[in-house]
């Protein structure tokens, strides 16, 4: 009920927000998940305003709006998320939010190339962005986006675009020469849930979460059973917790392998909806791929 009355709320500002005299020349930019926020950050620079909804740690898929969220949404020139139903409890707002310039990054992408399901909302898997090459085509996304809407700062915009990009191309081949180093028949990936079909697409990995692609689906009984026997059949050295999801349902699922008098470890944790902690490795986007890559060759050695 409070989610239901903070988006009228919200919807109601928004509708009778006037034109502000800007105290600067800078726009206002709000982007959704940390991935996000990183991305545009690294186009924009200085030259914008940007605010990030969520934080480290933070679940887009149960993400509701607070009263905070209220006043940047409705005072923001251009608002960035993801789409395809990843921030559920903000679709809503965003559809309804007629006299904002609202922009999905997956519509950089053709929709035809994305992996299906027939069990979340969208009917895609919305963990685009681990995908480096669709992560290459948000960026040039944003860089449209974002000269579209400061013309003036378009030949900055496509100089930090390019750079970045070409940090992207460095990144997958870092990462594609430490996948290398795994045999393929240990490349199973057992997360939490369902985030990681794009990254496994791509480096020939066998992915299975315990939850579906929504982290507000859960996990039963026969789900955890099930999954352990396939973790004793395919002989899997270690599962993985997610920095956004509780870890209590990764160690359900070790406690039922042990109970078959079976061993896994947990390899440690991985972040898939949010980036790490501002100021480290991790809180970039390029840190958190690398740092999910060498956390799951090392611990499936």
């Amino acid at each position: 009920m409070k989610n239901i009355i903070l988006v009228a709320l919200l919807i109601s500002t928004i509708f009778s927000c006037k034109e502000k005299k800007k105290t600067n020349s800078k726009l206002n930019i709000i982007t959704t998940t940390s991935m996000i926020t990183d991305l545009v950050k690294n186009i924009g620079g200085d030259h914008i305003n940007l605010q990030g909804l969520m934080g480290s740690g933070v679940d887009p898929h149960l993400y509701k709006a607070s009263e905070g969220d209220v006043s940047k949404l409705a005072n923001a020139d251009v608002i960035f998320y993801n789409g395809l139903h990843l921030e559920g409890k903000l679709v809503d707002i965003f559809e309804k939010m007629k006299n904002k310039k609202t922009i999905a990054i997956s519509d950089a992408l053709d929709k035809n190339t994305l992996i299906g399901s027939d069990y979340f909302a969208s009917n895609y898997d919305p963990h685009i962005w681990f995908n480096a090459d669709y992560w290459i085509q948000a960026t040039q996304f944003v860089v449209t986006k974002l000269s579209e809407a400061i013309p003036e700062q378009k030949t900055t915009f496509q100089t930090n675009g390019s750079k970045y990009i070409k940090q992207l191309e460095a990144l997958k081949t870092t990462l594609t020469a430490t996948i290398n180093t795994l045999p393929q028949e240990k490349r199973i990936l057992v997360t939490a849930h369902d985030a990681f079909n794009y990254f496994g697409k791509s480096f020939g990995f066998e992915v299975v979460g315990l939850q579906g692609l929504s982290t507000a689906t859960e996990a039963g009984v026969q789900d955890v059973q099930k999954l352990a026997a396939f973790i004793i059949e395919k002989n899997v050295k270690a599962i993985f917790v997610e920095s956004s999801v509780p870890k209590r349902t990764i160690e359900a699922l070790q406690a039922a392998v042990k109970s078959k008098n079976h061993e896994v470890s947990i390899g440690g944790t991985l972040y898939s909806d949010a980036l790490g902690n501002l100021g480290t490795a991790e809180g970039t986007y390029i840190g958190m791929f690398k740092y999910n890559v060498n956390t799951i060759v090392n611990a499936l050695k």
